[in-house]
C-alpha cells in the first residue's frame, strides 16, 4: 500500500510525503531512500519542524547499512528529539547510534547530546560536568561546537549553583571557558558572532568582573539574531535573556524574551518552551502585568507535565510573592527546596529564599525577610543570581535597623549596577542607597530612583520606590508630602495586584491620617477554576480553540466544553464579551 501511494505521489510537488511512503514500503535497507529521507529532514528542519525532521532522520538511520551514516543520522535525530521534548525517543536514538563503533568525533557528539539531555530533563548538578567533558572532547575536531558546548555548560552551572558537583561550579566552568580556543576564522573576515561574544562576555564576568564584561555582553545582545539560523537563535535566547537581566537592560529583556516564546512555540521546541515562558513571565511581572504572567506560568507547568522535564516553578513562586499569598509561598518554597535539592538545581534554592524575602518585605515582616535574604545571598559565587536577593536584603536590613550590616552587599550591588549604567540599574542602586542614607542625601537618592525608574517599563520597582520615599517622608514628619507618594504607590500596586505591598502602602497612608479604602471588584472571575480561567484568558487574547488546545495539550472539543462553562459562570454569550467580563490587564507603560 505504501509503495502504491509513493508511486502516485508527485516527487516534485510533495517530495517529503513520497519519501516517507517509499521508506514505509521498503522491504529492507535502501541507501537511495535513506538519502532521500535525509533531504526531507533538511527541508523539515528549515521549516522549523523539529519532530518531522527527527522522524525522517530516524527512518533514514534504519534503512542504511553504512555504520557511519547510521550513527550520524541517529545522533542528529536524537539532538532534534531533545529539542522537541521527546526525551525517551532521544535516549533510544542515542542507543541506536552507540550500538556500533563510533569515530572519536561521533563519540564526542554522542557525549554532547547525552549531556544536553541531562541538562534539559534534570537541570541538576550532573549536567555541568558532562557538558564540560563534552566541550573538551569536541575541541580538537569541531571548535565551533566545542565553544557552543562550553556555553551550554555555563548555562547548566548557573542552574546548579550552590549544589554543583566538585570541579563543575560556575566559577570553574567560567575558567575553563576562558581557556577555550577562539572561534575559527571565517573568510572573508567577519565580526564575531553573537554566541561567541556571549561566551567571551560571560567568562569575563566571572573571571574579571562586571565592568570588564558589560561591553562584550552588550555587543552580543545588540547583534543577537542577526544572520543566525532560527534553531541556533532559539537555543541561545534563554541565556541571552538572562544576560539582559544581568546587565539591567529591560529593553533587550523585553524583546529577547518575547522572541524566545515565539520561536519555541513556532518550532515545537518543548524542551525550551518552559524556560522561555518563565523568562517572559518575569518580564511581565516586573512590568506589573500579573494576569499575563499567570497565564504563562500555568502554560509552563502544562508543558513540564507533558514532557517530564525538571524545572523549579520559578514563575509561580514569584507570582505568589507579588500577590502576597503567604500560604502559597510557604507551600511552593518547601516543595521547591525539596525538589531542587534532590535534583541538584541549586539556583532554585536562591529563588525560593528570594521570594520569601519579597513576601516578608511586602507584609512588613522584616526580620523574616532579612533571614530569607541572607540565606539567598549565602552562595555568592554567582553575582548575577544575587541581583534581586541583595535588593531585598538591603531593604529588610534598613527596616530592621541594621543598615551597617549590609554595606558589603550594597558594594556588590553597586558593582553590578554601575557597570551597567542603565536607568533600571541606577534606579535600583539609588533606591538601595537611600535606605542606607539620612537627611538630604537620602531624599536626593529617593528622587533619583523615581526619576530613573519612571523611564523604564518596571512599574513594580517604581511603585516600591514611591512607597519607600513616602515611608521616609512620614518618618521625617512631612505628612503632606508623604501622602502624595503613598497615594501614588497604593494606586499603582492595587492596579497591578501586588497585594502585600499595596497593604503596606495602605497602612502607611493611614498612619499619615488619611483613610485608604480597599478596592473591590465584581469578583465574578473568582468562580472560575484555574483551567477555566486560563482558557478564558487565551480565548480573550484571540486564540482559536485548536490553538488553545495545542497550547494546553487538550482537544479543541475539551476547550469548547470549558468555554461553555466559562460563559455560564460569567453570564456572557460570546468570546467577544470576555474582554469586559475578565479582569482588565494593567495598561502597558
Amino acid at each position: 500500500m505504501h509503495r502504491a501511494l509513493a508511486e502516485v505521489t508527485d516527487a516534485r510537488l510533495d517530495p517529503d510525503r513520497r519519501a516517507w511512503h517509499r521508506a514505509q514500503g521498503a522491504p529492507g535497507p535502501d541507501e537511495e531512500i535513506a538519502v532521500e529521507l535525509e533531504r526531507s529532514a533538511s527541508r523539515a528542519q528549515a521549516r522549523g519542524g523539529l519532530g518531522a525532521a527527527a522522524a525522517f532522520l530516524r527512518q533514514a538511520a534504519m534503512l542504511t547499512l553504512d555504520p557511519a551514516r547510521r550513527a550520524d543520522w541517529a545522533l542528529a535525530a536524537a539532538r532534534l528529539k531533545v529539542q522537541a521534548g521527546a526525551f525517551d525517543m532521544a535516549r533510544d536514538l542515542l542507543d541506536m547510534a552507540e550500538s556500533g563503533p563510533l569515530s572519536d568525533l561521533q563519540q564526542a557528539h554522542a557525549d554532547q547530546v547525552r549531556a544536553q539531555l541531562a541538562y534539559v530533563t534534570n537541570r541538576g548538578s550532573d549536567a555541568p560536568q558532562l557538558l564540560l567533558m563534552a566541550a573538551r572532547r569536541l575541541t580538537p575536531a569541531d571548535i565551533s561546537l566545542s565553544r557552543a558546548t562550553y556555553l551550554d555548560a555555563l548555562s547548566a552551572a548557573i542552574f546548579a549553583g550552590r549544589l554543583a558537583s566538585p570541579g563543575s561550579s560556575v566559577l570553574e566552568i567560567a575558567r575553563a571557558a576562558a581557556d577555550a580556543p577562539p572561534p575559527p576564522v571565517r573568510l572573508p573576515v567577519q565580526p564575531p558572532r553573537a554566541p561567541d561574544l556571549l561566551l567571551d562576555g560571560l567568562a569575563a564576568e566571572y573571571n574579571d568582573g562586571c565592568a570588564a564584561a558589560v561591553p562584550t555582553l552588550r555587543a552580543a545582545l545588540g547583534d543577537f539574531g542577526c544572520g543566525m539560523p532560527p534553531d541556533e537563535e532559539r537555543h541561545w535566547l534563554w541565556l541571552a535573556s538572562i544576560t539582559a537581566m544581568r546587565i539591567w537592560d529591560d529593553d533587550r529583556l523585553d524583546a529577547l524574551s518575547a522572541r524566545h516564546v515565539q520561536l519555541a512555540r513556532e518550532t515545537g521546541a518543548l524542551s525550551e518552551l518552559p524556560l522561555a515562558l518563565v523568562t517572559r513571565a518575569y518580564m511581565l511581572l516586573f512590568t506589573g502585568d500579573l494576569t499575563a504572567a499567570a497565564t504563562l506560568a500555568e502554560e509552563a507547568q502544562v508543558v513540564k507535565d507533558a514532557t517530564g522535564s525538571g524545572l523549579a516553578p520559578y514563575a509561580a513562586l514569584a507570582l505568589a510573592a507579588f500577590r502576597g499569598d503567604r500560604a502559597g509561598v510557604a507551600a511552593l518554597v518547601q516543595t521547591t527546596k525539596d525538589d531542587v535539592t534532590r535534583r541538584g538545581e541549586g539556583v532554585g534554592i536562591t529563588f525560593a529564599e528570594w521570594v520569601s524575602a519579597v513576601l516578608g518585605n511586602g507584609l512588613g515582616r522584616y526580620q523574616d525577610a532579612l533571614a530569607a535574604a541572607r540565606r539567598a545571598c549565602a552562595y555568592d559565587a554567582d553575582l548575577g543570581s544575587m541581583i534581586w536577593p541583595v535588593v531585598e536584603l538591603i531593604e529588610a536590613a534598613a527596616r530592621c535597623g541594621v543598615p551597617d550590616s549590609v554595606t558589603g552587599a550594597y558594594a556588590r550591588l553597586a558593582e553590578m549596577t554601575s557597570a551597567s549604567d542603565s536607568d533600571w540599574a541606577l534606579g535600583i542602586q539609588a533606591r538601595s542607597l537611600a535606605l542606607l542614607s539620612d537627611g538630604a542625601a537620602a531624599e536626593q537618592q529617593y528622587r533619583e530612583s523615581i526619576t530613573r525608574l519612571s523611564r523604564t517599563r518596571l512599574r513594580v520597582d517604581l511603585a516600591r520606590a514611591h512607597l519607600l520615599y513616602g515611608e521616609w517622608l512620614r518618618r521625617e514628619r512631612r505628612r503632606g508630602d508623604a501622602r502624595e507618594q503613598l497615594r501614588t504607590a497604593l494606586g499603582m500596586l492595587e492596579t497591578m495586584g501586588v497585594t502585600a505591598f499595596a497593604e503596606r502602602a495602605r497602612r502607611e497612608l493611614r498612619a499619615t491620617g488619611e483613610t485608604a479604602h480597599k478596592r473591590t471588584g465584581t469578583g465574578r472571575h473568582e468562580e472560575l477554576t484555574a483551567q477555566e480561567a486560563q482558557i478564558a484568558r487565551l480565548a480573550r487574547d484571540g486564540l482559536s480553540n485548536p490553538e488553545i488546545g495545542s497550547r494546553l495539550f487538550i482537544s479543541a472539543r475539551t476547550v469548547q466544553y470549558h468555554l461553555g462553562k466559562v460563559f455560564t459562570k460569567l453570564d456572557i454569550t460570546s468570546r467577544s464579551q470576555l474582554d469586559q467580563a475578565l479582569p482588565t490587564d494593567p495598561a502597558p507603560v
